[in-house]
């Protein structure tokens, strides 16, 4: 039996803390899979993971027995981009801190990316995680946000998960250019609205009846309120039990996991 209320006919899930926690998946995926077309839901999978591409992405859900569409996973540094398209001519020449995931879906869109010696060059700046961080990175994102560019950026996770435990996230850097500044970034990811809608466009439900299930309140839960969806909260990650009770506005549902949520079989 699923705890999914009865309105239900679309996912936005989480991946890290939801449908794995490195380097294993969280239950039988390919059950939970099947489980969603047994009772019809129009799934998508929304990260704020910035570092990865949709590829790597769909290339770890299959290495789990899963199979998926490009098309059903959004990252945010997928996200950023498509914002960043719509803000500034095609071809635009950007500096971007992050990762193959940030600089592949840029490329793809058309941008021209700066190196660090060339970075004056900018009409915008970008920032995800880069785990190959630098002082002279954060010295030309600081000077080109200073003098007035747009300044965008992929999340504001303050951490990031590792085997070893949680390391500074996207939101521990920008932080640093934020105070350097005294500029917030144009944000695509959760808790912000922009990724989930996107996500909402593509599997073609309604917020209302689109459940957002994450593992991190602050990120997920917050998104999914701030969007208007009800939520659930999987206990398979970052959150606990007592922080879900504690939470305001109340979350709609809160599990154990992605299985027990949907009544899969493990």
């Amino acid at each position: 039996m699923s705890l999914l209320p009865a309105n239900i006919r679309g996912l936005i899930l989480d991946m890290d803390g939801v449908l794995w926690a490195d380097p294993a998946p969280i239950g039988n995926l390919p059950n939970v899979f099947a489980r969603f077309k047994e009772l019809g839901l129009s799934v998508a999978m929304a990260t704020n993971n910035s570092t990865s591409t949709v590829d790597q992405f769909v290339e770890r859900l299959n290495s789990f027995g899963v199979q998926v569409e490009p098309w059903q996973v959004i990252t945010s540094s997928l996200a950023v981009t498509n914002l960043m398209s719509k803000q500034l001519p095609y071809g635009a020449p950007v500096f971007a801190i992050g990762e193959n995931g940030l600089q592949q879906a840029l490329k793809t869109a058309g941008f021209e990316l700066l190196t660090v010696e060339d970075a004056e060059k900018a009409e915008a700046v970008v920032i995800g995680l880069d785990r190959q961080i630098t002082f002279a990175k954060m010295r030309e994102a600081t000077l080109l946000v200073r003098n007035g560019k747009p300044f965008f950026a992929t999340n504001p996770d303050r951490t990031f998960p590792t085997p070893r435990g949680q390391i500074p996230g996207a939101g521990a850097w920008i932080s640093v250019i934020v105070t350097a500044t005294d500029k917030q970034p144009v944000y695509a990811g959760k808790p912000f609205p922009f990724m989930l809608q996107l996500a909402l466009e593509r599997i073609g439900t309604t917020k209302e009846e689109t459940l957002i299930v994450g593992d991190r309140l602050e990120t997920d839960i917050a998104g999914g309120q701030a969007l208007g969806s009800p939520t659930a909260l999987v206990l398979s990650g970052v959150s606990n039990q007592a922080q879900a009770q504690a939470w305001m506005p109340k979350i709609d549902v809160v599990a154990e996991s992605l299985s027990v949520l949907v009544g899969a079989n493990n």
